[in-house]
């Protein structure tokens, strides 16, 4: 069983940053794919971030360049560092582990964080 605590999101002016942090309890934190979704009001949701257990990493066209998915494989934390944040950014953003071999439907989430861009 898995569980995953977020923490770091709240109000930012356009331009400005957050990051985000994901800590994951459970089974071996380096057998799991992290990302980062988030869902914006009326709309679905979506990957932002991913990175594999060697840290390779793949970000949606919306965020590359600004954002930064990173992970500490001995904390078993993973961080989303948000730069140049625009009001588009706004919504919950969840913290999602996949484990390799096994189906999405058995993926962990996190309880979601709120982040708010004002313009």
């Amino acid at each position: 069983q898995v569980q995953l605590v977020e923490s770091g999101g709240g109000l930012v002016q356009a331009g400005g940053s957050l990051r985000l942090s994901c800590r994951f309890i459970g089974s071996p934190f380096a057998w799991h794919v992290m990302g980062w979704y988030r869902q914006a009001p009326g709309k679905q949701r979506e990957l932002v971030a991913q990175i594999t257990g060697g840290s390779s990493t793949k970000y949606a066209d919306s965020v590359n360049g600004r954002f930064t998915i990173s992970r500490d494989n001995s904390k078993s934390t993973v961080h989303l560092q948000m730069n140049s944040l625009q009001p588009e950014d706004t919504g919950v953003y969840y913290c999602n582990a996949h484990r390799l071999g096994t189906s999405t439907e058995d993926d962990s989430w996190g309880q979601g964080t709120q982040v708010t861009v004002s313009s």
